[in-house]
């Protein structure tokens, strides 16, 4: 009896003397992921107030008459950031939010992949959504559930592919931690689609960090490059075949803007329009977000404008900032769509199970009878400690993403 007193005495010590380290080793893992308050993402000018710009000679003067809340002009190749205004200005971002969306979902199922859809799938809809058509009970690739998101700005399409990924909230919580991997620190996710939300942000800088990441991917390249497809419709109740529709692209600059690839388009009565467009001209890459202009019509002139004067500067401007890199470090490809066993959809037979994220799950405790000896004691004593820094740890994560914008259901 002795000598366990003496054993127990020894590892109560030792618990003792380990409490500092287990309760203090959780601070440093969750420590804050976000840059100091006073400095803006990019550079020191992006996060001053007006036009930031820094001609040198020969500079063309910048587009007169300018009416967007916010925008930015950038090289999508090496991230320089041409001219700005008011960039991290926090304002809905309506559909462009997409952008971030694919970015975060795209690589994760292959085109070919067919899904049939549940009702409950394209349930839960906002009122007044852009729709592409899909029906309950039928069967559609991924290909032209992207085709949907992309040129329909179809929200029914963004819900299904939602549910493919796991679900709303599942989702939501990927596109936050995505858009934080990219440093797009005035972002706040609330709806995958983009719909009017209140608290829903982002801007002219982050959708701009989003766009560069996704046309890193061949397909997210491709499908916001189409200006027309086919899509499956409903089944023929006389004939039982299924026929099909045409869809088109609602970028207005696409297809009439010399060299535009694409991007993204966004407008809802509360948030304005927002356009996010890429254009591409003598090797080089254009990227122009407006935010909130005027009218609708000239979130379109004004992209075209400040591209033209981009394309014209080129060489003729010292940067006034940049598009900060992607800080993901899973080793994520980018161009994760074509053919690979990536594309089965989670809890498909013979694939594994996605693992569950933090806001999906509960612990529950369990019981047993019995009592414990004198040596089971240190042990709950053990637990106890690294349980104590485990609450820390979540208390402060929780902290942060409560300060930072994290969305949780």
């Amino acid at each position: 009896m002795l000598t366990s007193r003496h054993n127990l005495a020894q590892l109560c010590a030792a618990v003792a003397a380990a409490l500092p380290v287990l309760l203090v080793a959780p601070a440093a893992v969750a420590a804050p992921r976000v840059p100091p308050p006073s400095t803006a993402v990019g550079g020191e000018r992006l996060g001053l107030p007006g036009v930031q710009v820094n001609p040198l000679a020969g500079a063309p003067a910048l587009p007169r008459d300018l009416t967007g809340q916010s925008w930015i002009v950038s090289d999508a190749a090496s991230g320089e950031v041409l001219a700005a205004y008011n960039p991290h200005l926090r304002l809905p971002p309506a559909s462009t939010l997409k952008i971030l969306f694919a970015d975060t979902v795209l690589p994760k199922f292959d085109r070919n992949t067919v899904h049939r859809v549940a009702d409950e799938e394209i349930q839960n809809i906002g009122p007044g959504s852009s729709l592409v058509g899909i029906k309950e009970n039928l069967d559609y690739r991924v290909e032209d559930l992207w085709r949907g998101v992309f040129l329909s700005s179809g929200n029914d399409a963004v819900h299904v592919l939602s549910f493919m990924n796991g679900g709303i909230r599942r989702t939501v919580n990927e596109m936050q931690d995505r858009a934080e991997a990219l440093q797009a620190w005035d972002t706040k996710v609330i709806s995958p689609d983009g719909y009017d939300m209140d608290g829903q942000v982002s801007s002219a800088y982050d959708l701009s960090l989003f766009a560069r990441a996704g046309l890193r991917n061949p397909d997210f390249r491709m499908y916001c490059a189409t200006r027309e497809a086919m899509f499956p419709g409903a089944l023929d109740k006389n004939t039982g075949r299924r026929g099909s529709f045409g869809i088109a692209n609602t970028d207005r600059l696409l297809g009439k803007y010399p060299g535009l690839i694409g991007v993204k388009n966004g407008t809802t009565t509360n948030a304005g329009s927002t356009f996010v467009g890429a254009a591409e001209r003598n090797g080089r890459t254009l990227l122009v977000t407006v935010m909130h202009p005027a009218s609708y019509q000239r979130v379109y002139d004004e992209t075209a404008e400040l591209l033209d004067w981009g394309f014209a500067a080129a060489g003729k401007v010292q940067p006034v900032g940049r598009l900060v890199e992607d800080r993901q470090a899973d080793g994520r490809e980018p161009t994760g769509q074509a053919g690979g066993t990536t594309g089965a959809a989670p809890g498909a037979p013979g694939t594994p199970a996605p693992p569950p994220h933090a806001a999906d799950t509960a612990t529950r405790p369990t019981g047993g009878g019995g009592g414990l000896d004198p040596v089971g004691w240190p042990t709950v004593a053990v637990g106890a400690v690294v349980a104590a820094g485990a609450v820390v740890l979540v208390r402060r994560r929780r902290a942060s993403r409560r300060r930072w914008g994290r969305f949780e259901c």
